[in-house]
């Protein structure tokens, strides 16, 4: 057997897909409906924070897409002034230049998990399994980065002292009330991981025991 055939795994004969075609047909629908959540998260925002202030009794909006913020930007920049914060387009940089290209290649490698049968499956669908972690765990490092690394300078930023604004959930930083909810977009890839794993439950169960038998006739 070629290390080709080891990646791609067992091929179902006609008859076995035809006695059984929900088994083979799952772990493929689950993998394609994920990639395709992922790809329609890149148009909707993936985080959102509300920000309420004296100066604003209407509230102010930041809503930021996996590449771009948008909303009342340019207003709160000014009240992060402030209280010290650092600006919006200094955060994240690395991370918003990749990710679109990022996330559609987390979609194209689920649609090539359709076609391995092995247990090489796991390499494709991991990364889209674990995306929503990773992204959590990046904005909350950019959160504390922003916290702990206030202008001295600022008028508010010994009165504010550091902190570490939760990813999700309410906040107070000086005088501002602060909200921070997931987007529609995290919101979908957080499903598209949950397809993931049901998906890769259900490889299992189709293509274990092809392989078992394969290994079986092998040893004899």
């Amino acid at each position: 057997m070629s290390a080709l055939d080891r990646i791609l795994g067992p091929r179902v004969s006609p008859e076995e897909l035809a006695a059984h075609p929900e088994v083979y047909r799952r772990p493929k629908a689950l993998f394609s409906g994920a990639s395709l959540l992922l790809v329609v998260s890149l148009l909707l925002p993936y985080w959102v924070l509300r920000l309420d202030a004296p100066q604003f009794p209407d509230g102010l909006t930041i809503t930021a897409y996996v590449n771009r913020l948008a909303g009342d930007v340019v207003e709160i920049e000014g009240l992060n002034h402030y209280v010290g914060l650092g600006s919006f387009e200094d955060g994240a940089v690395f991370e918003r230049s990749i990710a679109i290209i990022a996330i559609v290649t987390l979609a194209g490698l689920l649609v090539a998990a359709l076609y391995v049968h092995s247990r090489w499956v796991l390499v494709l669908a991991t990364p889209a399994l674990l995306f929503p972690l990773i992204f959590v765990v990046d904005l909350q490092y950019w959160l504390w980065t922003y916290g702990h690394n206030l202008d001295s300078a600022a008028p508010l930023a010994d009165a504010v002292g550091e902190f570490t604004p939760p990813v999700f959930g309410p906040a107070t930083i000086a005088q501002f009330e602060t909200l921070a909810l997931p987007g529609w977009g995290f919101l979908l890839a957080l499903v598209a991981a949950v397809l993931v794993a049901m998906g890769l439950v259900y490889h299992r169960r189709a293509y274990k025991p092809l392989i078992d038998s394969l290994e079986e006739t092998a040893a004899t």
